[in-house]
């Protein structure tokens, strides 16, 4: 009998431009020209999707066959290609370009937050239909979310500077709304995002942009998955799926023990403190920060934190087939994550620009390992 899995689904944004590490504004037109790829509101990144999969081996297949899809256009129409890390590595960052001024939600985007707003990411969904079981799966992701952030960070670089941060995109992101509950359940929930709209805090229902949310066909009131959206543009696709494995296999800690909750012991407001700090912590030092378990209250070392979590979770991924895809997340907590290997290198003399042109050309060839021709 094969293993229980669930249903996921990734979300891809990417940035484009040249082989010297500039990033160039295209996404107007891959959206017009290749169907399934849509502009995000600044031309610099572009969006793909896939449909939801159970089967690992599938749903990576499906994503590269549309980052190759993508990797083809780009030559086609000019010498482009695709540019790692999740915010704008090099060139100007003052300056929004705008990909639909049609749009008002993206002028409202322009205006409202500029370029700390133009970033790359790989979001996570897995599917969970039963409302309750949802929201403890929120709560719990939430409280660990810091986590996948350490695992992926990939953006220490910003218009050409080294920032401080491992994750300048969720270093300079703006978190919206500014308070956003650990919601007990459904109903609140729909209470709150109806009152949001209501004041003005968010624009419309995808205006809620945290670590972790739940999502749907028709969000408030019909929910289907939850939403990870923390971990940045993963250009590794074993790490992608060991990522999303790691994920999964927490998932189903959570649905298979209904104890499992941060609300048993803790209020809303104390872990909204809590985890805002681990995610702080782990923006500026990802795998070297100190933060704080939920489960335990006491601080720790992201890497220990990260470490025990993987160990616990190994009879749940044994049961559900998961295991295999999870050896690149012990391999990055041992050897460093992208940021922190690219930070390596300017310790060594390399320049941002050196870095990121290297990456672009490596992450090209990772893609024609895992693809072939298709890819090439």
């Amino acid at each position: 009998m094969p293993p229980r899995r669930l249903t996921k689904g990734f979300e891809e944004e990417v940035y484009t431009g040249t082989w010297q590490g500039d990033v160039i504004g295209l996404s107007h037109r891959v959206a017009a020209a290749l169907p399934g790829f849509t502009t995000e509101p600044d031309t610099r990144n572009v969006e793909f999707t896939t449909e939801p999969y159970r089967d690992y081996e599938v749903l990576l297949s499906h994503l590269m066959t549309k980052r190759c899809q993508l990797r083809r256009y780009l030559r086609e129409i000019g010498d482009y290609t695709l540019i790692p890390g999740s915010t704008i590595p090099l060139g100007d960052v003052s300056e929004f370009h705008l990909s639909d001024p049609d749009n008002p939600y993206y002028v409202f985007i322009r205006d409202s937050y500029g370029t700390n707003v133009v970033t790359a990411s790989h979001h996570v969904n897995f599917g969970i239909d039963d409302p309750e079981a949802l929201f403890r799966v929120y709560r719990v992701l939430r409280s660990e979310a810091a986590m996948f952030l350490a695992l992926t960070a990939t953006s220490p670089f910003f218009g050409g500077q080294v920032t401080g941060f491992h994750s300048t995109r969720w270093g300079l992101f703006p978190k919206t709304p500014r308070s956003v509950p650990f919601f007990a359940d459904h109903a609140e929930f729909i209470r709150w995002v109806e009152a949001r709209l209501g004041d003005g805090t968010m624009y419309n229902h995808r205006h809620l942009w945290t670590s972790t949310r739940p999502n749907g066909p028709a969000s408030p009131y019909d929910l289907n998955r939850i939403e990870m959206r923390i971990t940045e543009r993963i250009a590794c696709p074993c790490l992608l799926v060991g990522v999303a494995a790691f994920l999964e296999a927490r998932v189903w800690e959570v649905l298979e023990n209904p104890g499992l909750d941060p609300l048993v012991g803790w209020s809303s407001g104390e872990l909204e403190g809590m985890t805002a700090a681990n995610e702080e912590a782990a923006a500026r030092q990802s795998l070297d920060a100190t933060v704080t378990d939920w489960s335990t209250g006491r601080s720790l070392r992201m890497r220990d934190w990260i470490s025990g979590r993987l160990a616990a979770a190994g009879p749940t991924a044994q049961r559900h087939g998961l295991v295999g895809h999870l050896g690149p997340i012990g391999e990055t907590v041992d050897e460093g994550n992208q940021a922190q290997r690219w930070l390596d290198l300017v310790r060594k003399g390399w320049s941002p620009r050196k870095v990121i042109v290297d990456a672009v050309a490596e992450a090209a060839e990772i893609d024609k390992a895992v693809m072939g021709a298709e890819c090439a």
